[in-house]
């Protein structure tokens, strides 16, 4: 069963998915709605008839949809296939500093 890690690093969403067996050409990714949707799908088809069946078929698929916060940059998204592994960088606008209160002193 493929893995998916979620995680937050240097101000980036991180998705990790691991894939083996997949190519690039059999991966979908896609934004919508507030999402980010990962698919994938492979079909091998086998004929061989000196087997004890003509045709031998196979699918694998996956499919993960995550909820992307407000303050992801979908227009910016990157993504990297490397030895089985999808890696998606959703870029995050960082927070705002919090801003800091000064406190009077009212002596008399």
């Amino acid at each position: 069963i493929p893995t998916t890690d979620v995680y937050t690093k240097d101000n980036q969403l991180m998705v990790e998915a691991h894939l083996p067996n997949f190519e690039q050409k059999d991966i979908n990714i896609e934004v919508d709605n507030g999402a980010l949707i990962i698919s994938a799908e492979r079909h091998e088809k086998e004929e061989d008839k000196g087997k004890q069946y003509v045709v031998r078929e196979s699918s694998s698929s996956f499919y993960r949809r995550i909820a992307l916060p407000k303050r992801a940059e979908a227009d910016k998204i990157e993504a990297d296939l490397n030895d089985g592994v999808l890696k998606v960088k959703v870029p995050l606008i960082p927070l705002p500093e919090p801003k800091k209160i000064t406190i009077n002193s009212n002596k008399s």
